[in-house]
């Protein structure tokens, strides 16, 4: 069975960002046992608007096809470390 990262708590907005910068696949297994390819945008609509609890991801546990990617996200779980995926802009500073 392949390790399994446990989500935390994290912001959403850069979770996807941090997702895009990911090279393999990256799958959400929700408490169910389901498994969504968070690689396509439409299993990332559908699968993170139905975990996600005032803007907040719990319940899930992460899949990486690729260690490279497990580190990733676990850095950016851990310690909010994004890489190199753009932060995302706050609509505060877009007036």
């Amino acid at each position: 069975m392949a390790p399994m990262l446990e989500l935390h708590n994290i912001d959403v907005q850069s979770f996807l960002s941090v997702l895009d910068t990911c090279e393999g696949d990256v799958f959400l297994v929700t408490r169910d046992g389901d498994h969504l390819n968070l690689k396509s945008k439409l299993c990332q609509l559908v699968g993170l608007t139905k975990l996600i609890e005032g803007g907040k991801i719990s319940d899930a546990y992460i899949i990486c096809s690729k260690p490279e990617d497990e580190t990733r996200l676990f850095r950016f779980n851990l310690l909010g470390d994004m890489g190199d995926a753009k932060k995302p802009k706050d609509k505060k500073d877009e007036k």
